[in-house]
């Protein structure tokens, strides 16, 4: 029997929605882990690697990691990888005000996850991108930045759009379309 794999999180809302997204036909076991992993700095993809790899080493075995960004095309990208520290200081409310006094208020939303089989094994990526605006914040406050996330062709937030709507348009959903489609099509990982 295989060891099951470990979804490298404390965040109970990320999991929740992970959980939901996935779905019940892999047959792999999935459980959670709050670990403290270090803040690598860089681009997504290499901040993604950095942090599979570090789980799968400390978990001594298979890993997901979940990393999501929020990029403002005004400001070349940022706050990106950095958008969970930006958040916590400035709230929704701060993120809107950032965009003051640019025209452009597009943004994209981008969620990686990271899977690696074990200590000293590739990491696979899987990424997702939801474009968007970002508006004055509208909507539940109980997930990070969507209230003032809006996704395109929307005109509703992400936190005042249903669950299972957002579930199905989401970053998060993209990305955990490909990682699911990975672990249904390797089977012996």
């Amino acid at each position: 029997m295989s060891l099951p794999i470990v979804f490298v999180t404390g965040n109970a809302k990320k999991l929740e929605e992970f959980i939901a997204i996935l779905g019940k036909n892999i047959s792999q076991q999935i459980t959670s882990k709050k670990i403290d992993l270090p803040e690598y700095q860089g681009e997504i993809d290499d901040i993604c690697r950095d942090k599979c790899r570090a789980a799968a080493n400390l978990m001594k075995g298979p890993v997901i990691i979940e990393d999501t960004c929020l990029c403002f095309n005004a400001l070349k990208g940022l706050p990106g990888p950095y958008i969970k520290w930006f958040l916590e200081k400035l709230g929704p409310e701060g993120l809107h005000r950032m965009l003051y006094g640019f025209e452009d208020k597009s943004a994209e939303a981008v969620c990686t996850f990271g899977y690696c089989s074990g200590e000293d094994s590739e990491v696979h990526l899987f990424q997702g991108r939801t474009q968007g605006t970002i508006v004055s914040p509208r909507g539940s406050r109980d997930f990070g930045w969507d209230p003032c996330f809006q996704p395109l062709d929307y005109d509703k937030t992400y936190a005042e759009l249903p669950k299972e709507e957002k579930n199905k348009i989401s970053h998060r959903s993209r990305a955990i379309e490909k990682l699911k489609d990975y672990l249904l099509n390797n089977k012996n990982i």
